[in-house]
């Protein structure tokens, strides 16, 4: 994954990232989908101001907490049934840019067991905050 930290908007910020998260998902339009769970893989890209991110103490609470992605992904997940990637993509990137600390965000969702000729299938959604 290609990082954005060269946009002159995030270049004062530490990415912090979240790869090829699994979650089992009720997600889909067909028939066959909606009977049973998925295996869809997320990926997060959280772009956080190094002036909120850059600890002096060596403490956990001076920084963004990686649960915090985990955590929120699977409170999204366990809301039900999703008929659309592109849904939950959309999703996720909302809460993620919910955090006060977090300026942009990246959101990558992929279901690696759709086709058998390929890795996976999936979307990708990017997301900033207006500058303040």
């Amino acid at each position: 994954m290609q990082s954005l930290l060269t946009n002159p908007s995030l270049m004062d910020c530490r990415r912090l990232f979240l790869r090829d998260y699994e979650v089992w998902i009720n997600i889909g339009v067909h028939d066959f989908e909606k009977k049973g769970e998925q295996r869809v893989k997320i990926n997060v890209d959280l772009y956080v101001p190094l002036a909120l991110s850059t600890p002096t103490a060596d403490k956990l609470d001076e920084v963004l907490d990686y649960d915090f992605i985990r955590r929120t992904i699977t409170e999204r997940v366990k809301r039900g049934h999703i008929h659309l990637q592109e849904t939950l993509a959309d999703d996720v990137l909302k809460l993620m840019l919910a955090h006060p600390n977090v300026r942009a965000a990246r959101v990558a969702t992929e279901k690696p067991d759709v086709y058998p000729d390929c890795d996976a299938v999936g979307c990708e959604v990017f997301g900033m905050k207006e500058a303040a």
